[in-house]
């Protein structure tokens, strides 16, 4: 069963967030807590959204996404942050539903694209998404300012 997450899926998200920062080797760049979790989802005016995978009642997946804008299209877009489902319950949708899932909230909204990024090494996860049609956009490659660059950036 694929539904937008509600406030008492936050522990399960957050436990799922750090299974996918200990796939990726990032551990510890986890710095998020569920209380700011909690808040980014569910405040009052939330600007984050996800979307959670049950099994068997339990919350084994989800996806986390917040809208992106196409000055091209001139339409929003869906800027996919994490997809992760438990090794335990993959092979069996659960993925496929919560990308599927967003590909619907986007077509029903009028959106243009659903678009993320993956590490170059992870090979299960192309295949995944180039096996629902995905490609990757070759022709780009993103840039980050955070920690120092950021604050110097900012003070420039």
């Amino acid at each position: 069963m694929i539904r937008p997450a509600a406030p008492d899926d936050v522990p399960a998200i957050m436990r799922l967030i750090r299974d996918l920062a200990e796939y990726e080797r990032s551990l510890h760049e986890v710095k998020a807590t569920e209380g700011q979790l909690r808040a980014s989802l569910f405040g009052d005016d939330p600007k984050v959204f996800a979307h959670v995978a049950e099994h068997d009642g339990a919350v084994v997946g989800f996806a986390l996404w917040f809208l992106s804008f196409s000055t091209w299209e001139g339409v929003h877009g869906i800027y996919l942050e994490d997809l992760y489902v438990d090794p335990a319950v993959r092979g069996h949708g659960y993925g496929k539903a919560l990308l599927t899932g967003l590909a619907r909230v986007a077509e029903r909204r009028g959106y243009a694209r659903v678009e993320w990024a993956v590490l170059n090494w992870n090979a299960p996860a192309i295949g995944f998404y180039e096996a629902i049609g995905a490609r990757p956009q070759d022709d780009w490659t993103v840039y980050r300012l955070t920690g120092d660059a950021l604050t110097a950036a900012a003070r420039a």
